[in-house]
Protein backbone atom coordinates (compact mmCIF):
# COMPACT_ATOMS: atom_id res chain seq x y z
CA UNK A 1 0.00 0.00 0.00
CA UNK A 2 1.08 3.31 -0.48
CA UNK A 3 1.14 6.20 1.66
CA UNK A 4 -2.23 8.24 1.49
CA UNK A 5 -2.50 10.70 -1.24
CA UNK A 6 -3.62 14.44 -0.41
CA UNK A 7 -6.87 13.34 -2.27
CA UNK A 8 -7.66 10.49 0.03
CA UNK A 9 -6.99 12.70 2.94
CA UNK A 10 -9.83 14.67 1.69
CA UNK A 11 -12.00 11.91 1.16
CA UNK A 12 -11.30 10.60 4.69
CA UNK A 13 -11.33 14.01 6.22
CA UNK A 14 -9.54 12.96 9.20
CA UNK A 15 -8.97 15.58 12.04
CA UNK A 16 -5.55 15.83 13.38
CA UNK A 17 -6.77 15.68 16.85
CA UNK A 18 -9.76 14.54 19.47
CA UNK A 19 -9.87 11.14 17.73
CA UNK A 20 -10.86 7.67 17.16
CA UNK A 21 -9.64 6.14 13.88
CA UNK A 22 -10.59 2.93 12.81
CA UNK A 23 -8.54 0.82 10.83
CA UNK A 24 -7.80 -2.77 9.24
CA UNK A 25 -4.60 -4.48 8.58
CA UNK A 26 -5.56 -6.75 5.90
CA UNK A 27 -2.72 -8.83 5.16
CA UNK A 28 -2.24 -9.78 9.12
CA UNK A 29 -6.19 -10.16 9.82
CA UNK A 30 -6.58 -7.76 12.58
CA UNK A 31 -8.70 -4.32 13.40
CA UNK A 32 -7.72 -1.75 15.52
CA UNK A 33 -8.56 1.96 16.61
CA UNK A 34 -6.34 4.77 17.22
CA UNK A 35 -7.44 7.58 19.61
CA UNK A 36 -5.57 10.76 19.89
CA UNK A 37 -6.89 13.22 22.53
CA UNK A 38 -5.91 16.61 23.24
CA UNK A 39 -8.32 19.74 24.28
CA UNK A 40 -10.78 16.90 25.10
CA UNK A 41 -8.91 15.60 27.33
CA UNK A 42 -7.13 18.73 28.95
CA UNK A 43 -10.85 19.76 30.02
CA UNK A 44 -11.72 16.29 31.56
CA UNK A 45 -8.44 16.69 33.76
CA UNK A 46 -8.19 20.23 34.24
CA UNK A 47 -11.49 20.73 35.20
CA UNK A 48 -9.99 19.01 38.94
CA UNK A 49 -7.67 20.22 40.94
CA UNK A 50 -5.55 16.28 40.79
CA UNK A 51 -2.99 15.52 41.89
CA UNK A 52 -0.28 14.60 38.36
CA UNK A 53 -0.60 10.96 39.23
CA UNK A 54 -4.21 10.65 39.07
CA UNK A 55 -4.42 12.32 36.32
CA UNK A 56 -2.38 10.42 34.14
CA UNK A 57 -4.10 7.57 35.80
CA UNK A 58 -7.66 9.31 34.87
CA UNK A 59 -6.09 10.22 31.52
CA UNK A 60 -5.54 6.12 30.46
CA UNK A 61 -8.76 5.72 31.78
CA UNK A 62 -10.63 7.96 29.23
CA UNK A 63 -8.15 7.46 26.48
CA UNK A 64 -9.20 3.07 27.02
CA UNK A 65 -12.97 3.88 26.91
CA UNK A 66 -12.61 6.01 23.82
CA UNK A 67 -10.99 2.86 22.25
CA UNK A 68 -13.34 0.37 24.03
CA UNK A 69 -16.69 2.72 23.29
CA UNK A 70 -16.17 3.13 19.81
CA UNK A 71 -18.03 -0.28 19.41
CA UNK A 72 -20.69 1.31 19.94
CA UNK A 73 -21.99 2.32 16.39
CA UNK A 74 -25.43 4.01 16.42
CA UNK A 75 -27.05 4.88 20.36
CA UNK A 76 -25.90 3.87 23.40
CA UNK A 77 -22.74 4.23 26.37
CA UNK A 78 -19.98 2.67 27.30
CA UNK A 79 -19.12 2.45 30.78
CA UNK A 80 -15.18 2.08 33.24
CA UNK A 81 -15.39 1.60 36.34
CA UNK A 82 -12.90 0.65 38.16
CA UNK A 83 -13.08 0.10 42.01
CA UNK A 84 -9.97 -0.66 44.48
CA UNK A 85 -8.44 -0.28 47.41
CA UNK A 86 -6.06 1.65 46.89
CA UNK A 87 -4.90 5.09 47.14
CA UNK A 88 -7.48 5.68 44.06
CA UNK A 89 -10.62 4.55 44.88
CA UNK A 90 -13.21 5.13 42.25
CA UNK A 91 -11.91 5.39 38.87
CA UNK A 92 -15.17 5.88 36.10
CA UNK A 93 -14.74 6.58 32.56
CA UNK A 94 -18.03 6.73 29.77
CA UNK A 95 -18.48 7.24 26.11
CA UNK A 96 -21.43 8.04 24.97
CA UNK A 97 -22.56 7.73 21.38
CA UNK A 98 -21.70 10.15 18.52
CA UNK A 99 -18.09 10.64 20.84
CA UNK A 100 -18.51 12.02 23.96
CA UNK A 101 -16.39 12.04 27.12
CA UNK A 102 -16.52 12.15 30.47
CA UNK A 103 -14.89 10.96 33.54
CA UNK A 104 -13.59 11.59 37.12
CA UNK A 105 -11.38 9.96 39.99
CA UNK A 106 -11.96 9.61 43.73
CA UNK A 107 -8.91 9.13 45.58
CA UNK A 108 -7.35 9.47 48.84
CA UNK A 109 -5.13 12.51 49.36
CA UNK A 110 -2.69 11.58 51.90
CA UNK A 111 -2.30 7.84 50.52
CA UNK A 112 -1.85 9.76 47.26
CA UNK A 113 0.70 11.90 48.77
CA UNK A 114 2.53 9.20 50.82
CA UNK A 115 2.44 6.62 47.42
CA UNK A 116 6.41 5.33 46.69
CA UNK A 117 7.52 5.30 43.19
CA UNK A 118 7.01 2.04 42.61
CA UNK A 119 3.90 2.02 44.19
CA UNK A 120 0.32 1.50 42.30
CA UNK A 121 -2.37 3.65 42.51
CA UNK A 122 -4.86 1.04 42.12
CA UNK A 123 -5.04 -1.74 44.19
CA UNK A 124 -7.12 -4.76 44.66
CA UNK A 125 -11.04 -5.12 43.67
CA UNK A 126 -12.39 -4.90 40.11
CA UNK A 127 -12.63 -3.47 36.48
CA UNK A 128 -15.83 -3.50 35.38
CA UNK A 129 -16.98 -2.46 31.27
CA UNK A 130 -19.94 -1.95 30.63
CA UNK A 131 -22.73 -1.72 27.81
CA UNK A 132 -25.85 0.47 28.23
CA UNK A 133 -27.83 0.55 24.65
CA UNK A 134 -30.76 2.48 26.56
CA UNK A 135 -33.52 2.10 28.44
CA UNK A 136 -35.49 -0.43 26.77
CA UNK A 137 -32.69 -3.34 26.33
CA UNK A 138 -30.56 -5.11 29.01
CA UNK A 139 -27.08 -3.59 29.95
CA UNK A 140 -24.22 -6.11 29.34
CA UNK A 141 -21.04 -5.84 31.89
CA UNK A 142 -17.76 -7.79 32.12
CA UNK A 143 -15.71 -7.93 35.21
CA UNK A 144 -12.47 -8.16 35.97
CA UNK A 145 -10.15 -8.95 38.98
CA UNK A 146 -8.09 -5.81 39.71
CA UNK A 147 -4.67 -7.25 41.48
CA UNK A 148 -2.43 -4.34 41.62
CA UNK A 149 -2.62 -4.54 37.69
CA UNK A 150 -2.38 -1.47 35.53
CA UNK A 151 -5.63 0.10 33.33
CA UNK A 152 -4.10 -1.72 29.80
CA UNK A 153 -3.06 -5.22 31.82
CA UNK A 154 -6.84 -5.81 33.20
CA UNK A 155 -8.51 -5.02 29.95
CA UNK A 156 -5.97 -7.15 28.27
CA UNK A 157 -6.88 -10.21 30.42
CA UNK A 158 -10.58 -9.60 30.34
CA UNK A 159 -10.24 -10.17 26.26
CA UNK A 160 -7.84 -13.33 26.91
CA UNK A 161 -10.41 -14.88 29.40
CA UNK A 162 -13.91 -13.33 28.40
CA UNK A 163 -13.87 -12.63 24.95
CA UNK A 164 -11.04 -14.92 23.84
CA UNK A 165 -9.28 -12.28 21.55
CA UNK A 166 -5.85 -11.69 20.66
CA UNK A 167 -5.36 -8.05 21.90
CA UNK A 168 -2.96 -5.38 21.55
CA UNK A 169 -3.26 -2.71 23.79
CA UNK A 170 -1.10 0.64 24.39
CA UNK A 171 -2.17 4.07 26.30
CA UNK A 172 0.17 6.85 26.84
CA UNK A 173 -0.67 10.59 28.59
CA UNK A 174 1.65 12.91 29.78
CA UNK A 175 1.52 17.09 29.98
CA UNK A 176 2.74 18.90 26.91
CA UNK A 177 3.73 22.49 26.40
CA UNK A 178 1.61 24.38 23.70
CA UNK A 179 1.48 28.07 22.31
CA UNK A 180 -1.33 30.55 24.42
CA UNK A 181 -2.62 33.82 23.50
CA UNK A 182 0.62 36.55 23.12
CA UNK A 183 3.11 33.78 22.42
CA UNK A 184 2.40 32.26 26.24
CA UNK A 185 3.60 28.89 26.58
CA UNK A 186 1.21 27.05 28.64
CA UNK A 187 1.00 23.36 30.24
CA UNK A 188 -1.76 21.05 28.63
CA UNK A 189 -2.60 17.75 28.92
CA UNK A 190 -3.08 14.97 25.86
CA UNK A 191 -3.71 11.41 26.01
CA UNK A 192 -3.47 8.38 22.99
CA UNK A 193 -3.81 5.08 22.76
CA UNK A 194 -4.03 1.99 20.01
CA UNK A 195 -6.01 -0.79 20.07
CA UNK A 196 -4.99 -3.80 18.23
CA UNK A 197 -7.23 -7.61 17.90
CA UNK A 198 -6.95 -10.60 15.64
CA UNK A 199 -9.99 -11.50 13.77
CA UNK A 200 -11.63 -14.96 14.19
CA UNK A 201 -10.00 -18.06 12.37
CA UNK A 202 -13.16 -18.20 10.41
CA UNK A 203 -13.60 -14.61 9.36
CA UNK A 204 -9.85 -14.26 8.22
CA UNK A 205 -7.95 -15.52 5.33
CA UNK A 206 -5.95 -17.91 6.99
CA UNK A 207 -8.94 -19.96 6.67
CA UNK A 208 -8.75 -21.59 10.01
CA UNK A 209 -4.92 -22.53 10.07
CA UNK A 210 -3.77 -22.14 13.57
CA UNK A 211 -0.16 -21.51 12.26
CA UNK A 212 -1.25 -19.50 9.79
CA UNK A 213 -3.25 -17.57 12.70
CA UNK A 214 -0.69 -17.34 15.14
CA UNK A 215 1.95 -16.05 12.42
CA UNK A 216 0.05 -13.44 11.25
CA UNK A 217 -1.03 -11.98 15.01
CA UNK A 218 2.46 -12.15 15.97
CA UNK A 219 3.76 -10.21 13.13
CA UNK A 220 0.91 -8.12 13.91
CA UNK A 221 1.53 -7.30 17.65
CA UNK A 222 5.54 -7.18 16.89
CA UNK A 223 4.71 -4.04 14.57
CA UNK A 224 2.55 -2.37 17.20
CA UNK A 225 4.70 -2.82 19.68
CA UNK A 226 6.86 -0.73 17.75
CA UNK A 227 4.70 2.55 18.50
CA UNK A 228 6.33 5.06 21.02
CA UNK A 229 4.44 7.30 23.80
CA UNK A 230 5.47 10.19 21.84
CA UNK A 231 3.80 9.28 18.83
CA UNK A 232 0.52 8.73 20.12
CA UNK A 233 0.67 11.96 22.01
CA UNK A 234 2.33 14.26 19.25
CA UNK A 235 -0.13 16.82 17.85
CA UNK A 236 1.97 16.99 14.56
CA UNK A 237 1.79 13.65 13.59
CA UNK A 238 -1.17 12.89 12.10
CA UNK A 239 -3.14 9.64 13.02
CA UNK A 240 -3.06 8.35 9.66
CA UNK A 241 0.14 8.80 8.95
CA UNK A 242 1.19 6.97 11.92
CA UNK A 243 -0.81 4.06 11.14
CA UNK A 244 0.90 3.91 7.69
CA UNK A 245 4.34 4.19 9.56
CA UNK A 246 3.62 1.05 12.10
CA UNK A 247 1.18 -1.21 9.79
CA UNK A 248 2.18 -0.12 5.57
CA UNK A 249 3.67 -3.52 4.84
CA UNK A 250 -0.01 -5.43 5.99
CA UNK A 251 -1.48 -3.39 3.71
CA UNK A 252 -3.57 -0.50 6.48
CA UNK A 253 -6.93 0.81 5.31
CA UNK A 254 -8.36 3.54 7.68
CA UNK A 255 -11.95 4.05 7.81
CA UNK A 256 -13.97 7.32 8.59
CA UNK A 257 -13.08 9.13 11.62
CA UNK A 258 -14.59 9.75 14.96
CA UNK A 259 -14.75 12.86 16.57
CA UNK A 260 -14.67 13.28 20.37
CA UNK A 261 -15.68 16.00 22.85
CA UNK A 262 -16.15 16.12 26.40
CA UNK A 263 -19.68 16.52 28.11
CA UNK A 264 -21.15 16.27 31.03
CA UNK A 265 -24.95 15.54 31.19
CA UNK A 266 -25.74 17.29 34.87
CA UNK A 267 -28.17 20.63 34.54
CA UNK A 268 -29.76 22.60 36.95
CA UNK A 269 -32.92 20.74 36.39
CA UNK A 270 -31.57 17.50 36.80
CA UNK A 271 -30.04 18.22 39.96
CA UNK A 272 -33.25 19.86 41.77
CA UNK A 273 -34.90 16.65 40.93
CA UNK A 274 -32.39 14.62 42.43
CA UNK A 275 -32.36 16.33 45.54
CA UNK A 276 -36.23 16.46 46.13
CA UNK A 277 -34.97 12.62 46.80
CA UNK A 278 -33.43 13.21 49.84
CA UNK A 279 -34.75 13.48 53.21
CA UNK A 280 -34.50 17.04 55.28
CA UNK A 281 -32.22 15.48 57.79
CA UNK A 282 -30.13 14.70 54.61
CA UNK A 283 -30.28 18.13 52.96
CA UNK A 284 -29.73 19.69 55.92
CA UNK A 285 -25.98 18.35 55.89
CA UNK A 286 -25.44 20.27 52.64
CA UNK A 287 -26.64 23.01 53.47
CA UNK A 288 -23.60 26.20 53.58
CA UNK A 289 -23.87 29.59 54.18
CA UNK A 290 -27.92 29.18 54.11
CA UNK A 291 -27.86 27.40 50.69
CA UNK A 292 -27.85 23.53 49.41
CA UNK A 293 -24.72 23.16 47.28
CA UNK A 294 -23.61 20.33 45.31
CA UNK A 295 -21.17 19.82 43.09
CA UNK A 296 -20.93 17.41 39.95
CA UNK A 297 -18.28 14.46 40.09
CA UNK A 298 -17.84 15.08 36.64
CA UNK A 299 -17.59 18.14 35.28
CA UNK A 300 -17.15 20.03 38.94
CA UNK A 301 -19.63 22.80 38.15
CA UNK A 302 -21.22 23.76 41.48
CA UNK A 303 -25.39 24.63 41.87
CA UNK A 304 -26.81 26.16 44.79
CA UNK A 305 -30.54 25.88 46.17
CA UNK A 306 -32.72 27.46 48.53
CA UNK A 307 -33.16 24.91 51.32
CA UNK A 308 -36.76 26.48 51.32
CA UNK A 309 -37.50 24.89 47.63
CA UNK A 310 -37.51 21.61 49.48
CA UNK A 311 -39.52 22.33 52.30
CA UNK A 312 -42.73 20.63 50.87
CA UNK A 313 -41.06 17.82 48.69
Amino acid sequence: MSEPSSEQHLELAIPSDDLILPFQAEQADVLGRLVKLGPVVDTILSRHDYPEPVSRLLGEAVALTALLGATLKFEGKFILQASTDGPVDLLVADYQVPGELRGYARFSEERVAALKPDEALLGDGHLAMTIDRGADTERYQGVVPLEGESLTEAADTYFRQSEQLPTFIRLAVARHYRGGKDGAKTWAWRAGGLLVQKLTREGGHSGGSAAAFEEDWTRAKTLAETVEDHELLDPTLPPDRLLYRLFHEEQVRAYRAVPLKSYCSCSRDRVEELLKRFSSEELADMIVDGEVWVTCEFCNHRYNFDPAAFADA
